[in-house]
């Protein structure tokens, strides 16, 4: 039973993992919204979660709809019985015409992007406004619940902003690390408002 089970189901717990290493991010290159698929390692790593993960009860996987989460979630999650939903408000940042850009580029530009968007693209508060939206979503729909969440860096980003007041211009400094997983409570009836 989850933590939020043993107070009475009062909100959701969510467990986030982002997808591993795809044939793009190996060479360098920020995919956005390109389909990229995971690599042999990316693979690895996704058969890793599997086997983490296996044991563990969710009532329910959201994700990414973009191919690299897709292909992870089909591995780590092959054998899950509950419902697997793909979610557009859990995309990558859309670079605009800059998807496909070197990763190196765009990280170095990442904090001139937090309220300005990439030119034909979107900013990160665009992307905060979209997980923000899935949030009140999953609060409303799944309270008491356990979640298993896989999407994106920026989509932890927006996640450790909104439930844990992170500011943005902190967490885009920030070197990444992808971790075995995080965690995070979203309260009951949450709103995304500030009290």
């Amino acid at each position: 039973m989850s933590r939020l089970g043993m107070l009475g189901g009062v909100g959701v717990e969510i467990v986030f993992e982002t997808h591993p290493l795809t044939m793009h991010s190996e060479a360098g290159i920020a995919s956005g919204w390109l389909p990229a698929s995971l690599s042999e390692n990316g693979r690895r790593h996704a058969r890793e979660m599997r086997r983490r993960r296996r044991n563990e009860h969710f009532a329910a996987v959201y994700h990414s709809d973009l191919l690299r989460v897709i292909e992870t979630v089909e591995i780590a999650f092959v054998a899950f019985p509950g419902p697997v939903i793909a979610d557009k408000r859990l995309r990558d940042i859309n670079y605009g015409v800059l998807n496909g850009a070197p990763e190196a580029q765009l990280w170095r530009e990442r904090a001139t992007h937090i309220d300005t968007r990439f030119p034909r693209g979107e900013s990160l508060r665009q992307v905060v406004d979209r997980t923000r939206d899935l949030l009140v979503d999953l609060a409303g729909r799944w309270d008491g619940e356990r979640l298993a969440v896989v999407a994106h860096p920026v989509n932890r980003w927006a996640l450790d902003h909104l439930l844990r007041g992170e500011p943005l211009e902190k967490l885009v400094e920030a070197p990444f690390d992808r971790d075995e997983g995080w965690r995070y409570d979203l309260p009951a009836g949450w709103t995304g408002r500030a009290s």
